[in-house]
């Protein structure tokens, strides 16, 4: 384990996110084989139905995610406390408050998938490809549900490197479960779903085996599950703030892809292939975003206010560059990589995927902010601003599917992701400033220091 209150910021956090990023990349990247060996054997029309179905997956098990990193942040102000017995009773309350989310989530999703998938207006051609790919996901919501809450538990406590090795496996598994189902067996897109299932199972496993041989925290007995009330309500209070912001931006994603579907198989291959390319190359910014809440919940917990404000502006400074020199790679070779996904034949997909690529990554650098304000100010507790700013990303998303698509065609909705970045960090910003302002006030006081006018960072 890792404790991130000692030691130089800059430094421990580029050495917590490297794993981290690495993860993240593998993680898009066995979901991205999915696509590859769909795209390049089943054709454009089955790349075309597992890409459609991103957003629901991301309206429903982004829930789920969403509330797993919350639960975790109140461990790891508890970890940062040095309140041991306090963090063995955080992970028994997030068990059963995941457990139960999950079961009912399963439960709905299930039952909503037809309804989903026609509202969405989904191209006939691809709807029971469509269908049987996501039924096979959302069923098997446990077991995605399971590696986010172990792996956001044992990140809490410091620790970003383990859970790389068990996604690295993961990945393996899913590359040769994806051949041998869809290739030797001839499943079609079921055989990517189930390989992607089984996957996940697998690093949720080792996850397990994992905190039973070597974290004695997090390894429960019978008397940490006698919670009180007041413990669940400062769970959910850290917990449903981060699910619900996660399914409110997914349900602009939802409207926006209702409104590429109206635009025919051709954008929606396109928009899934760029989509995925965008993905891998927005990890390192996400990547310092989920590092920034351990190391706020942490030097929160430990009243350690100077090292926050100094962490965040060091993590600024290198998130924002790093987002520049991928905004910059993707508009250049972004093209390149979408002849992974489809055959050099589909010129149109190209053509569009470079028109996402033009107008998405010449804007990363905000995308960048956007992370740092948002997992800082919910390292530090405050999970109800983050969740406004869901808000107003769903308000410009689907300002852009309904409006912009309709004046513009695909360039208006390839806007909607740009434009939600914008409309978000300018509801984080005023209570990002106002958070460091006191954070500085507090170090100050600590250090018996007159009040000083320097730059907010």
């Amino acid at each position: 384990m890792r404790d991130l209150t000692k030691g130089s910021p800059a430094k421990l956090i580029l050495i917590f996110t490297i794993p981290l990023l690495v993860g993240n990349v593998f993680q898009q990247f066995y979901n991205m084989v999915d696509m590859i060996i769909v795209g390049q054997t089943l054709g454009k029309e089955a790349l075309a139905a597992v890409g459609s179905t991103g957003s629901i997956t991301f309206l429903i098990i982004g829930f789920a995610q969403g509330l797993s990193a919350g639960l975790s942040i109140i461990t790891a102000q508890r970890y940062g406390a040095k309140d041991y017995r306090g963090v063995k009773r955080s992970f028994a309350v997030s068990v059963l408050i995941s457990l139960l989310v999950t079961l009912i989530l399963t439960g709905l999703s299930l039952l909503l998938i037809d309804p989903l998938l026609q509202v969405m207006q989904t191209p006939a051609d691809i709807y029971n490809q469509a269908k049987e790919f996501i039924t096979i996901i959302l069923g098997g919501m446990v077991a995605s549900m399971a590696f986010n809450l172990l792996s956001n538990m044992i990140r809490a406590l410091g620790d970003s490197r383990t859970p790389l090795f068990f996604l690295i496996f993961a990945v393996i598994i899913n590359v040769v479960l994806d051949l041998v189902f869809i290739q030797n067996f001839g499943m079609g897109v079921a055989g990517a779903a189930w390989a992607t299932l089984i996957a996940q199972l697998a690093s949720s496993l080792m996850c397990y085996i994992y905190i039973l041989r070597r974290i004695p925290l997090l390894q429960l007995k019978k008397e940490d599950f006698q919670l009180t009330k007041n413990e669940y309500v400062t769970h959910l209070n850290a917990g449903l703030p981060m699910a619900f912001q996660s399914s409110i931006i997914a349900i602009g994603t939802v409207i926006l892809q209702t409104a590429l579907n109206s635009l025919g198989t051709d954008v929606v291959a396109a928009q899934a292939a760029a989509g995925r390319i965008d993905q891998f190359a927005t990890q390192p910014m996400m990547s310092f975003g989920v590092t920034m809440a351990t190391f706020t919940g942490q030097n929160f917990g430990a009243k350690q206010y100077q090292r926050i404000l100094t962490g965040v502006r060091q993590c600024l400074t290198m998130s924002i560059g790093f987002s520049i020199v991928a905004g910059i790679a993707v508009i250049i070779f972004g093209r390149n990589f979408v002849s992974l996904f489809v055959s050099a034949k589909e010129t149109k997909v190209f053509e569009l995927a470079q028109t996402y690529f033009n107008i998405t990554a010449s804007l990363y650098w905000i995308l960048a902010i956007l992370f740092i304000l948002r997992y800082t100010l919910q390292g530090l507790g405050q999970a109800k601003v983050p969740t406004i700013a869901g808000v107003m990303e769903l308000f410009m998303r689907a300002f852009a599917a309904i409006f912009l698509t309709q004046l513009m065609g695909y360039p208006g909705a390839v806007l909607a992701s740009p434009l939600a970045w914008i409309g978000s960090v300018a509801v984080l910003l005023y209570s990002y400033l106002k958070a460091m302002k006191t954070l500085k006030h507090l170090a100050q006081e600590q250090n018996n220091l007159p009040h000083s006018p320097e730059t907010t960072p």
